[in-house]
């Protein structure tokens, strides 16, 4: 593994050359455990109950300020855990604060942080906070939310089946255009102008996939509707539908022209210089479904006021995903870096604001 480690989360080799080889103790109890695409873990509790689990870092982003960071941070964890279909019930917190962060806007960002958890109905039942030197912002600790429910109820990212419909709600690059307009916000006012800024000014609330998951499952799941569900998050869209097709061990035929990139996003990708599809799309959440089951669970989705589309098919023909283009088909490989950290560095760098 030689050469400079890379920005974000790890990748698909080294955690299937570190991390997978070396678990711990081993339990009867553990039905799904970690691999390469899943959000969830699953433990058997009893007979008919499972315990759903994620984890995920924590962030507070001096741009954005304490509230929005915390609701940020909620909402993460929160989009990872609801994939499984599950509300979340319960939760644990680990704050390494940078020793420049105050008491009042620890204060600020902790009393945001219980509001959204109280309005999700998830309990605080734990954690650990501290100041320590060497910690900077934006990652500013992790957290791990759970839920218990019924054995036959829970989905993976694993779970989806060969024929069913693959959808994607929102669109591309939905945290990307969120984190980067707020952050330089004179820049991108002045390359997008004043209308197309407003609306990416609003993607922060759009930075969650909790509505989305818990809309689309309550039409049904496993073979009464849902199959599987991912959000896409690191490496974007197409490192999402990569990560879903290969958990459970299918091909996609995807359809690159149904990925909805909006005006905005286009324009404020073009300055940072990014591919909107293999950029940060925490927001956007990958659906698989039984066919004669996904027009039911769109039409749902936009009775909440989320738009979705129909970009592909699963298939057990072939492995991996492949692209559908004017020239015939093209093999997607994994993103092998997320370009919004690159382009994030690099605006810091230049100061732009």
């Amino acid at each position: 593994m030689g050469g400079s480690p890379t920005l974000g989360k790890a990748g698909q080799r080294v955690l299937e050359s570190v991390i997978y080889r070396s678990l711990g103790a081993s339990s009867s109890r553990l039905v799904v455990g970690p691999a390469f695409g899943l959000d969830n873990s699953i433990v058997r509790l009893s007979r008919r109950r499972v315990l759903v689990a994620t984890s995920d870092p924590l962030s507070y982003i001096p741009s954005l300020g304490p509230k929005a960071s915390a609701w940020l941070s909620v909402h993460l964890l929160a989009s990872d855990l609801t994939t499984s279909g599950f509300s979340p019930q319960f939760g644990l917190f680990d704050f390494n604060l940078p020793p420049t962060l105050s008491d009042a806007n620890f204060a600020k960002y902790w009393r945001s942080f219980h509001q959204e958890c109280k309005k999700l109905g998830l309990s605080i039942i734990g954690g650990h906070s501290g100041r320590y030197p060497g910690i900077d912002y934006t990652i500013v600790g992790g957290g791990v939310v759970m839920a218990i429910g019924p054995e036959d109820h829970y989905l993976t990212s694993s779970m989806a089946r060969n024929g069913d419909d693959v959808m994607l709600t929102k669109g591309a690059a939905i945290e990307t255009t969120a984190i980067l307009t707020r952050v330089f916000p004179r820049k991108v006012r002045k390359a997008l102008g004043s209308r197309l800024f407003d609306k990416a000014w609003n993607y922060l609330y759009k930075v969650s996939t909790v509505t989305d998951a818990l809309t689309a499952s309550s039409q049904g799941v496993r073979h009464r509707g849902v199959t599987a569900m991912h959000d896409a998050t690191e490496g974007g869209v197409i490192a999402g539908l990569i990560e879903l097709t290969t958990a459970s061990r299918l091909g996609l035929m995807v359809d690159l022209e149904q990925i909805h990139v909006s005006e905005e996003t286009e324009r404020l990708c073009e300055l940072f210089r990014i591919d909107p599809l293999v950029s940060l799309s925490e927001g956007s959440l990958i659906i698989a479904s039984k066919p004669t089951k996904t027009e039911g669970i769109r039409s749902k989705l936009s009775s909440q006021g989320i738009s979705s589309a129909i970009v592909g098919s699963l298939t057990s023909k072939f492995r991996g995903c492949m692209a559908a283009t004017s020239e015939g088909t093209r093999s997607l490989s994994y993103p092998r870096v997320d370009s919004y950290w690159k382009a994030y560095a690099k605006a810091v760098k230049r100061g732009w604001s």
